[in-house]
């Protein structure tokens, strides 16, 4: 989330650490051309989207306001998501921070005028030009909720409560412990070395280094042993609590919600380490087919009863200032507990997802590009 003035930079090294495509939906050789107005609802809407961002509460009466029906695909990686974008068969996505650059690389994404989005006045002002989803002034994309990655454990099995990340890591817990099957997760481990060992020097867990890679990796090899199983989405994860599976995992506060909701012995909680974190942003595909659906999407669930809806139901923090009132009145104490009073002081605290590049932002150009997290989580897994 930092460094905005460079942002050139970074796409251009991310063009070249990637070797991205263009998609040859372009209307001029700049890309894309920016949405500026909307037209005819289209009457359907394709979407990809993490799991629970289109969930019937709010997709319902969107669908009965603007004539456009859902339909959505869940996906389970940043990874995939771009991978299903570039078949032309979505019309927007919900990218994280890690996948949002990809896109706008390859082109594979329209940037859109804000002032269609009446509500974007009101989020907060970290959200309006992020460096994830806007790049020298034009926006691809309206940021939607962020929130951080969290440590669940089973209040039963695990006491005391953990405080740390280092469970994860931990013999004591060998098959009992389930992790995300995303590359992106070398930068926890990254996160956790860059407290428990500051000999490492790791500043930032995208920009690491050959020394500092190896080092995350090498701690990822060693967890593999006590891994369960590898989870692709919530829902894996869900049932891997619900069945005594495991009793430790990263995790979204999505999944503790719907645990609690059933009853089950969980809580989660941000250890003393820190955490990473995801940001997300809706964006519409330069292919889209449903163009005018998707701007009625985004201004949607960018409302702020929306917003608080979607916040209380994930877990996660709306980017609409006038949500939190609503989720309030929906659920007494919610706007709090998930932070969305919060300081810039503890949105900026959150490492959150971007796509690692060569360029280290000190100058140098060493640190490993995400081809090579790739490759390593490969390794890690087999």
């Amino acid at each position: 989330m930092k460094r905005i003035h460079r942002r050139h930079l970074v796409l251009a090294a991310l063009a070249a650490a990637l070797c991205v495509p263009a998609s040859g939906v372009s209307s001029g050789a700049s890309g894309p051309s920016m949405i500026t107005k909307a037209g005819k609802n289209e009457g359907t809407l394709n979407l990809i989207a993490w799991e629970g961002y289109t969930y019937k509460q709010w997709a319902n009466p969107f669908t009965k306001a603007t004539g456009c029906k859902v339909h959505s695909k869940y996906g389970s990686s940043s990874d995939e998501m771009v991978t299903l974008m570039r078949t032309g068969q979505y019309d927007a996505v919900s990218a994280s921070g890690d996948a949002s650059l990809r896109l706008i690389v390859g082109k594979d994404v329209r940037p859109i005028d804000p002032k269609l989005v009446p509500d974007f006045k009101n989020f907060i002002p970290a959200l309006k030009s992020p460096s994830h989803n806007t790049v020298k002034g034009v926006h691809y994309g309206i940021s939607l909720q962020w929130g951080p990655n969290t440590l669940m454990y089973n209040t039963k099995k695990i006491k005391p409560k953990p405080n740390s990340w280092g469970v994860l890591y931990s013999s004591k817990y060998k098959g009992k412990i389930t992790v995300p099957d995303n590359p992106i997760q070398i930068a926890d481990a990254a996160l956790y070395l860059s407290k428990t060992k500051p000999a490492l020097g790791i500043k930032d867990p995208y920009e690491l280094n050959a020394s500092q890679f190896k080092a995350a990796v090498d701690l990822l090899k060693k967890q593999r042993p006590l891994v369960k199983k590898y989870w692709a989405s919530a829902s894996d994860e869900i049932d891997l609590f619900k069945n005594g599976g495991v009793i430790l995992g990263a995790s979204w506060p999505y999944q503790t919600n719907t645990l609690k909701g059933e009853k089950a012995p969980v809580s989660d909680l941000i250890p003393k380490e820190g955490a990473t974190g995801w940001a997300d942003t809706w964006m519409i595909s330069s292919k889209a087919k449903h163009p005018n659906c998707a701007v009625s999407w985004i201004k949607w669930v960018s409302t702020p009863k929306v917003q608080a809806q979607q916040a209380i139901y994930f877990g996660e923090t709306p980017a609409n200032t006038k949500a939190c009132a609503i989720m309030d009145k929906l659920s007494k104490g919610s706007c709090a507990q998930y932070h969305g009073n919060a300081s810039a002081k503890y949105f900026s605290s959150i490492k959150f997802w971007k796509t690692p590049v060569k360029d280290c932002g000190n100058g140098q150009s060493n640190c490993m590009d995400y081809t090579k997290w790739q490759q390593a989580w490969t390794d890690i897994k087999s």
